[in-house]
């Protein structure tokens, strides 16, 4: 679904109704200009956050960069 028009709203719905515990990597989910969706500052912010920078993800700025972290559908 990335990239395509319309569907950040299903994306977002799926991730909310998400089984707690889940094992689906929600916290590798971001906005079209990387950033974080979640409230900045609450908690489940932090744990994306943390998730992420303990997989390596460097954050510039509070944005992820696309270009080197990115999924690209085409490959």
């Amino acid at each position: 679904l990335a990239g395509l028009p319309g569907r950040a709203r299903q994306v977002g719905n799926v991730l909310k109704n998400l089984p707690k515990p889940t094992t689906l990597p929600w916290h590798r989910v971001c906005n079209s200009q990387g950033r974080l969706s979640l409230p900045e500052g609450s908690a489940s912010y932090r744990e994306q956050k943390d998730r992420l920078e303990s997989e390596g993800i460097v954050f510039v700025r509070g944005r992820i960069a696309l270009a080197r972290y990115g999924w690209d559908a085409a490959t």
